[in-house]
């Protein structure tokens, strides 16, 4: 079925900092957009170019083929498993999946973005570029 919009696959780090923007249909499947993500990696720290050593992602990525991408690019995953239990108060580890949320709802700050007005994808994208270099500015101003 053909539906009409766009999916944001945004790749942040720890903080919630945008380090990769792709765009795909919405008739697409979130698995489809996992390696033009990892490959669109923009922002490196330092001289080197550091390669992300984690890489979180939710019940939907959980497929034989997007765990061998990320385990050959040498990045540990983090999917949880479909059929999985919560674990609701027994994980003592520090709670990943809101730095995502917490980017989406910054990037739906900006009313250009929100609603997709440009015809090309390419306008659309650097709209998302520019929303993310003044979030990342005003994250390290504070």
């Amino acid at each position: 079925r053909a539906k009409l919009g766009v999916k944001r696959h945004i790749l942040t780090d720890g903080n919630g900092i945008p380090l990769a923007i792709t765009l795909s249909g919405v008739n697409v499947h979130d698995k489809h957009g996992v390696k033009d993500t990892l490959n669109s990696i923009l922002i490196f720290s330092g001289k080197k170019r550091k390669k992300p050593k984690y890489l979180c992602l939710d019940k939907g990525y959980d497929f034989k083929d997007i765990e061998a991408s990320i385990k050959k690019r040498n990045i540990r995953s983090h999917i949880r498993k479909k059929g999985e239990k919560p674990l609701i108060g027994k994980y003592k580890g520090k709670s990943r999946r809101w730095v995502v949320e917490r980017t989406n709802s910054w990037h739906n700050r900006f009313r250009a973005i929100l609603i997709r007005w440009e015809r090309k994808s390419e306008n659309y994208l650097a709209s998302l570029y520019l929303a993310s270099s003044i979030i990342t500015f005003n994250f390290f101003d504070r």
